[in-house]
């Protein structure tokens, strides 16, 4: 029997994937990326920095400089590289992230054959609560855990691009967090008002991110249930990313309630997700949406999915267009005749 040495050093790889993981997150949590910015780039100097033995810190750099996240070695000194860059503790940096993700994630993800084959939470059968309730008990954590949502936001400057949000459009953004992305598109488009739907709790976050980006006098914050009513008189609603934890009929309720609430036939509908299809997938739609099952139960859903709960709701699709980080823009224009109830 002949041996596929390449093929036995590509299942190693990924089945050493998690050490990868986890090698990256030690990085992080030792904050490595900013001591060598601070010009600290020796074994012995980030042992020091970091309190660690400098034989650990010492294997564990030969790791990170072979997978690329670091340059240099030993004797030259470690260097940060475009990717390490990333982890420096800086607003918008995917240190939160890192954290997260190699922590209570990671964790979840040691359910994966459990959850996978139940089709349950691996959050849940880690901790015995959902993600959001465990969130609301640890505010430390649920802190970490919206800064790492708005690292994975990479994807916001784009929107401007791809629909035209000009001439004087109120703009309704449905479950829209603390306002980033309303915030870029109104800098992004003067003219333009926006509106806020987000749970009570969740307002105050929104009314200190947008004083302190675009200023509220263009912005309207409202406290509610996007599956129970919307903001009326909107010229576009926009649901980012906040459908995948929730069924169907959820999600053709909230876009009834936007088809429902518009006054004028010119008004659109925006989905920005991740999009999955099952031939011929890329990594990252497949990779995030079982992600989704470990971290909330939640699922992503197909472009296909997405046009029969908007025709469903009274939108027909007009177009989609690519946005950075394989995200997706859905246009849907309200479709005439009757919508259906939920």
């Amino acid at each position: 029997m002949t041996t596929d040495f390449k093929a036995v050093q590509a299942a190693v790889e990924l089945i050493s994937g998690g050490w990868r993981a986890q090698a990256v997150h030690t990085a992080a949590k030792l904050r490595l990326p900013d001591h060598i910015a601070a010009g600290v780039t020796t074994d012995a100097g980030l042992a020091a920095a970091t309190g660690a033995r400098e034989d650990g810190i010492r294997r564990l750099m030969r790791l990170l400089v072979a997978v690329g996240l670091f340059e240099g070695g030993p004797s030259a000194g470690y260097r940060n590289t475009p990717v390490s860059a990333t982890l420096l503790d800086a607003p918008g940096s995917l240190r939160d992230m890192c954290l997260l993700y190699g922590e209570e994630f990671y964790t979840a993800w040691g359910h994966a054959a459990e959850s996978i084959s139940t089709v349950t939470s691996g959050f849940e059968l880690a901790y015995g609560r959902p993600l959001y309730a465990h969130l609301d008990e640890h505010p430390g954590l649920a802190d970490r855990f919206q800064r790492a949502m708005v690292a994975g936001n990479l994807f916001f400057d784009s929107v401007p691009e791809v629909f035209d949000f000009t001439g004087g459009k109120t703009i309704v953004d449905c479950g829209g967090g603390n306002g980033h992305l309303l915030s870029v598109i109104l800098d992004a488009v003067p003219d333009a008002r926006g509106t806020l739907l987000d749970r009570e709790h969740v307002i105050p976050l929104a009314r200190a991110n947008l004083s302190r980006t675009i200023g509220l006098d263009r912005v309207e914050l409202v406290g509610g249930d996007m599956f129970e009513a919307v903001p009326e008189g909107g010229d576009v609603y926009v649901f980012c990313r906040v459908l995948a934890g929730w069924h169907d009929d959820d999600a053709v309720a909230a876009f009834a309630h936007c088809r429902r609430a518009i006054t004028d036939p010119s008004a659109r509908l925006l989905v920005l997700d991740r999009m999955v299809v099952d031939e011929e997938s890329s990594v990252l739609p497949a990779l995030w949406d079982l992600h989704l099952l470990m971290t909330t139960g939640g699922r992503h859903r197909g472009v296909e999915e997405f046009t029969s709960l908007l025709d469903r709701a009274g939108w027909q699709v007009e177009r989609a267009a690519a946005l950075p980080m394989e995200t997706t823009a859905l246009v849907a224009a309200p479709r005439s005749g009757r919508v259906a109830a939920r």
